[in-house]
Formats: structure tokens, C-alpha cells, sequence
């Protein structure tokens, strides 16, 4: 699956002495499990949570009720609080969350395909990737991993970049 993708990240991490955790909804734990296929993954992977359920994105990682209400689970802000909510759970520089509907039915008025991908980082900083995905239920899983790893690899590059020479 995105075992390359994975081991990129995974170095970029390394090198900034950061560290990464996830918050997964759509993915049930794909993306956990991508990043510590690499050896040498607990170096900068920290863990994660499957928030599946809506009420565990509230109790667990602290995505605002009112919130959840208003929009449902499949959101950007929801994305958001749950890379912010990750990182402060886990003690992570970094957090990266995903929701979204898989499929085979729409979620929340939301169409299947519809994905919300947020890296949450130090100072409270949040980077934001909103997609609509095509194919079967597994293959917008395995694509929503992609678009994950590749977000948290832009933002790793980005800062990297600032903090060099």
C-alpha cells in the first residue's frame, strides 16, 4: 500500500526529531498500519486512535459537540479538531486525521468518496486537505491513506525547509 510513502514520512520525521499520531475514521486503522510497516517506525510514530463511532471523535478526542451536531463526522472542522485532538492525547509534534464516507452509502448528507484530511502541528497550526475520491469502498480507503501521508509529507517538507541552513 503506500509502504515508500510511509518510510518517506516516517525519515522527514525523524530528521526534525518529531513525531506523528493519528486519528482515523474511514480508514479504520489503515494508516497506523502503513506507517509502522517501515523498521524503525517507533522512532516517530506514537499511536493512534480509531474513532469510527461520532460520539468517540467527541470523547475521545475532543471534537466539539455543537460541532458534531451542526455538520456531522464527515467535515473539515471535524478533520481539524481531530488532528488537534490526537496530538494533545498522545503528546505528538504532529497529528493527522481523516474522515469521510467510504462507502457503500452516503453519511450525513455527505456523497461517498467525500474525505476531510487535517495535520494538526506545534503552535496549534493546521493544514487542511479536502478530496472526493472515486472507486470501491476499499479502494477510497487505501486512496484516503495516500492523501494522508502525502499531506503530512508537504507540511514535514515545508518545515524542514524553514528550519534549514
Amino acid at each position: 500500500m503506500s509502504a515508500a510513502l510511509a518510510a518517506e514520512v516516517l525519515s522527514l520525521l525523524v530528521r526534525r526529531g518529531a513525531t506523528v499520531a493519528v486519528a482515523e475514521s474511514l480508514t479504520g486503522g489503515l494508516i497506523g498500519a502503513t506507517l509502522t510497516t517501515p523498521s524503525g517506525a517507533s522512532a516517530a510514530f506514537r499511536g493512534g486512535v480509531i474513532a469510527y463511532a461520532t460520539e468517540l471523535k467527541a470523547g475521545l478526542l475532543d471534537v466539539p459537540e455543537d460541532l458534531l451536531d451542526r455538520e456531522g463526522a464527515v467535515h473539515p472542522e471535524v478533520a481539524s479538531a481531530m488532528a488537534a485532538g490526537v496530538r494533545r492525547l498522545t503528546g505528538a509534534t504532529y497529528g493527522l486525521a481523516v474522515t469521510g464516507v467510504a462507502g457503500p452509502d452516503p453519511q450525513d448528507g455527505r456523497p461517498v468518496g467525500t474525505v476531510h484530511i487535517a495535520v494538526g502541528g506545534p503552535d496549534g497550526r493546521i493544514w487542511g486537505r479536502d478530496v472526493v475520491l472515486s472507486g470501491s469502498r476499499e479502494e477510497i480507503r487505501k486512496s484516503t491513506v495516500r492523501e494522508g501521508l502525502d499531506l503530512l509529507r508537504g507540511v514535514l517538507e515545508a518545515d524542514v525547509g524553514e528550519h534549514s541552513g
